[in-house]
């Protein structure tokens, strides 16, 4: 075992004393040392209930013969941390976490890893983490919060608070009444409701191989959670015994399982970052190509929020991810039977599933006829920009307007708060990608004001930040190159008309390659106000967003 290298032999009389000196008895030195990466902490709601989830995982070390170690790693709320500089630093902590998890894995030589995780950016983190140590490891996300309600109303973080902003502010309800939803709207502990980041993350983790079934969609407060966080325990010690390492179950084919997954589920579009960071990590030769190829082939077969009313709830009562590769194993020729972390593969996994076909539909009676998210191509984005196929109206699957520019997300939020943006704009929000911001943040405060404005339909948005899972409407993010690269969102001006083509996956401002050269000319781009602490390292280091924003 690696673990041999801190305890055997004579040289090793100081790390055992140090050892024991934490507890460890004479009797467990020789059992595996698994490390339980916890993210818990007492600010993010996604992580709050953690601590019950470490003793469970613990519990089932101990009962399958292995010795246990906690230790933490940071975790931000995308929530708490959005529309201020604190969104900054959302991208960023994927790679901390990730050399967080490296360094005291191999500091102190472990043998296996069980890795708790649920919000946005400490999953992909993770499983960067994962395949970057290849030592026995298993994912065990913490699980959705139920659903809110308020008045026999159900709720969601997303529709509850962000978008009751915007009807608050057109005079829809009260600031009473919004101050009731914003009490009720997060009712327990758990990632938010719908197919926002976190629970796409998730999903994908399942889908994947790298979390045991029912992981990604049993609620927070369950005791089904429980139970899974403890065979998880146990199964980590297994795969000591077993030696299976992550790179046996993140392959191309599971990673584009993934994809698939995620175009039947209309998921985030941050996984599209994290699935490249992963596969650059793991070795693996996967590009926005995959993305392209694939998305031509799939339709979305489950809706859920927030482009529609059902949550996490109704998906793990439907069935989950199991009852999601059952409509698609067999069904779709590019989805592979790949193995997971339990050593089944999915033609297992499949067998005797219960789906409800109301919520999880079958390929040949998908929701809608096109992939949950589609990648767009064009003079703005030649490098490639990502939308949110699932989160908007058929209506709008052409829309063409005025561009509205703004040099950073604050700027859009008053033009909006001002209600100077009106039917037909394309508001641009440029300079907030990943080297410029620096750290791209998500645009869930702009877009939930469209929403909540009734705007939704008559008005478009383009950045080269990102946006959250909970983004709905006509939205397009990750334009490649950003603007602080010199990207043509760099260029655009008032005024200018932007055609968004989605059928045709284009995304192109109506100006001749001549108009675009001449204001290219003399063109100094704005460059990163922040020049100090890990933002000013992280802008340096960082490759754009159709690389995973690789460090």
């Amino acid at each position: 075992m690696r673990s041999d290298s801190i305890k055997k032999g004579i040289s090793r009389a100081p790390h055992r004393s140090l050892l024991y000196a934490t507890g460890v008895s004479p009797k467990v030195i020789d059992r595996p040392f698994i490390g339980i990466a916890s993210s818990f902490t007492d600010i993010v709601p996604g992580h709050i209930g953690m601590r019950d989830l470490e003793r469970q995982i613990e519990k089932g070390i101990h009962s399958a013969g292995g010795q246990a170690f906690i230790f933490g790693v940071p975790v931000v709320c995308d929530g708490i941390a959005m529309g201020h500089n604190g969104m900054r630093y959302s991208l960023p902590s994927r790679e901390l976490i990730a050399d967080c998890v490296e360094t005291m894995a191999n500091a102190h030589q472990l043998d296996g890893l069980v890795l708790l995780t649920n919000c946005d950016k400490v999953t992909p983190a993770m499983l960067i983490a994962a395949a970057r140590l290849n030592i026995p490891s298993i994912i065990v996300t913490a699980g959705p919060m139920l659903d809110g309600e308020c008045k026999c109303n159900k709720l969601t973080m997303i529709k509850g608070t962000f978008e009751g902003i915007g009807r608050y502010r057109s005079g829809e309800i009260t600031e009473e009444e919004l101050s009731e939803l914003e009490l009720s709207s997060c009712p327990t502990a758990g990632s938010c409701q719908g197919m926002y980041t976190a629970n796409t993350m998730a999903s994908l983790t399942e889908v994947i191989g790298m979390s045991l079934p029912r992981c990604a969609t049993a609620s927070a407060v369950s005791s089904e959670k429980r139970r899974i966080a403890f065979e998880s325990g146990m199964r980590a010690v297994e795969l000591v015994k077993e030696g299976i390492t992550p790179l046996n179950i993140i392959t191309r084919d599971s990673l584009r399982n993934a994809i698939i997954a995620d175009y039947a589920l209309g998921g985030s579009t941050n996984s599209v970052l994290h699935l490249l960071a992963i596969a650059n990590t793991a070795g693996i030769d996967l590009t926005l190509n995959d993305f392209e190829e694939l998305s031509s082939k799939i339709k979305q077969t489950v809706k859920l929020d927030p482009s529609a009313n059902p949550t996490m709830t109704d998906f793990h009562n439907a069935g989950g991810i199991q009852a999601l590769l059952k409509t698609l194993y067999g069904n779709i020729p590019e989805f592979k039977d790949t193995i997971s972390i339990s050593g089944k593969k999915v033609s297992e996994l499949v067998q005797n599933v219960w789906l409800d076909n109301s919520l999880i539909h079958t390929v040949d009676k998908p929701v809608t006829t096109q992939p949950g998210l589609g990648i767009l191509h064009g003079n703005i984005a030649p490098d490639g920009a990502v939308i949110k196929i699932s989160g908007v109206d058929e209506s709008c699957y052409y829309f063409k307007g005025r561009a509205r520019v703004f040099d950073c997300e604050e700027d859009s939020m008053k033009a909006l708060e001002n209600d100077e943006i009106k039917e037909g704009d394309v508001i641009v929000i440029r300079y907030e990608g990943p080297a410029g911001s620096p750290g791209m943040r998500e645009m869930l405060a702009p877009t939930s004001l469209l929403v909540g404005k009734g705007l939704g339909t008559k008005a478009a948005l383009i950045t080269d930040g990102r946006f959250s899972g909970g983004t709905r409407g006509i939205c397009v993010g990750h334009i490649c190159p950003e603007g602080v690269n010199g990207g043509t969102i760099a260029l655009l001006k008032d005024g200018d008309t932007i055609e968004i083509d989605i059928p045709n996956r284009k995304l192109n401002v109506l100006l001749s390659d001549e108009e675009l050269e001449n204001r290219r000319k003399n063109f100094k781009p704005k460059q990163p106000s922040i020049n100090s602490g890990y933002l000013a390292k992280y802008s340096k280091l960082v490759k754009d967003a159709s690389h995973g924003a690789i460090i």
